[in-house]
């Protein structure tokens, strides 16, 4: 592979060759623990164990390296393990980080209750108002500042160049959830991102059977720091795992395209619902993060939240009431999930600054019949 190649060729290329022994197209699953040393230290290909290193996860790590634009990617068991990972390697007892007022209730719950015990401090701020991200990195010496865009769940759009700047000016390192977007629809690290992060649970895998995760680096010095400790702490990514994840992988761009179609037109929809009050989705015209969003994503993404007139317990029956939006924490598979983020997803945020709205709901819209799935919501949303 080389970087002339699309997108689209790298998902479906880039760290699967063919099998150089039988010609299999598909890399295989090498569901092993420990390799054969030609004597002692004679590793082939540098497999020893496979906590360290796996065939299949080298394949997915990459491919994931290669759709991204980076040097390097690791593969984790979970999102949350690539989260703890990096904290752990970057960040001392004593550091202080910047955390967005809006975003996945359990990377909230891995700084405030898991990190906080260990020392690491932490401010809230809109990351979407680099003024008060510079504001606060002015204030006091800062590790680094974390940023999802589009937001979970509210779908705010971050400026990912301007926070580059001002997190490189005040000697900070700014990672990127990228999980919302995907590397297909956004790439962090050509903005000046140092370390993105995904949940490849999402829309990386798409098809709602696999939990992993990944992080995609920049710096290789960095990135030998990350497989340090990853190695030591152990949260890699399986073999059978890793190939899943590779097979979502190789459909990102056609999937991406019809969730995107699906989710704008579910959108604009609720946008004229008579029981909805507000829509939050970066492809509206009247998002304050619209502009934004079009200078740096390819297109608007599959996530829609909106809140509604008649308030919680409204919010409550209608994600009951639906017959092809299955009722579901995730995100990202094929077909379309709803959900409560204040009674669900975020429940772990509560009465804390990020807080999310009773009258919320979120979709994950899938790439079914979007005449489908509108009539599924309007009806949901009906009084009858």
């Amino acid at each position: 592979m080389t970087n002339q190649d699309g997108f689209e060729t790298l998902a479906i290329h880039a760290g699967q060759e063919p099998d150089p022994v039988t010609g299999a197209v598909v890399p295989p699953i090498y569901q092993v623990s420990t390799y054969k040393q030609d004597g002692v230290g004679g590793l082939r290909g540098g497999y020893e164990y496979s906590r360290s290193a796996n065939p299949t996860r080298t394949a997915l790590e990459q491919c994931l390296a290669a759709l991204e634009g980076a040097p390097r990617a690791l593969a984790f068991a979970s999102g949350m393990a690539a989260e703890d990972c990096l904290l752990r390697t970057v960040c001392s007892p004593g550091d202080h980080v910047l955390v967005p007022d809006d975003a996945y209730g359990g990377t909230y719950r891995l700084f405030a209750r898991v990190f906080a015990g260990w020392g690491l401090t932490h401010d809230v701020v809109p990351i979407a108002h680099v003024a008060a991200v510079r504001e606060q990195l002015a204030a006091r010496k800062t590790m680094l500042v974390w940023a999802e865009t589009p937001t979970n769940p509210l779908l705010g759009i971050a400026d990912i160049r301007a926070l580059a700047d001002a997190a490189h000016e005040a000697g900070s390192l700014l990672v990127v959830d990228n999980t919302f977007a995907s590397p297909y629809l956004q790439q962090p690290l050509a903005l000046g991102a140092d370390v993105v992060v995904h949940s490849t649970t999402k829309y990386l895998g798409g098809h709602s059977d696999v939990v992993g995760g990944a992080l995609v680096v920049a710096d290789p010095e960095l990135a030998e720091r990350l497989a340090f400790t990853q190695n030591a702490t152990g949260g890699v990514a399986g073999p059978f795992d890793s190939w899943l994840t590779l097979r979502g992988v190789k459909t990102l761009a056609a999937r991406m395209d019809r969730h995107c179609r699906n989710a704008m037109r579910v959108a604009q929809m609720l946008a004229e619902h008579p029981a909805v009050t507000e829509v939050l989705y970066p492809g509206l015209p009247s998002h304050p993060g619209h502009k934004t969003a079009q200078e740096q994503m390819r297109a608007f993404g599959g996530m829609v939240s909106f809140r509604l007139l008649a308030g919680e317990e409204a919010a409550v029956r209608a994600c009951g009431r639906t017959r092809l939006f299955t009722l579901g924490e995730s995100l990202g598979g094929v077909e379309s999930l709803i959900e409560h983020p204040a009674r669900m997803t975020h429940a772990s945020v509560t009465g804390s600054p990020l807080e999310v709205p009773g009258d919320l709901i979120r979709l994950s819209v899938g790439i079914e019949d979007c005449d489908d799935l509108l009539d599924d919501l309007r009806q949901a949303l009906s009084d009858g």
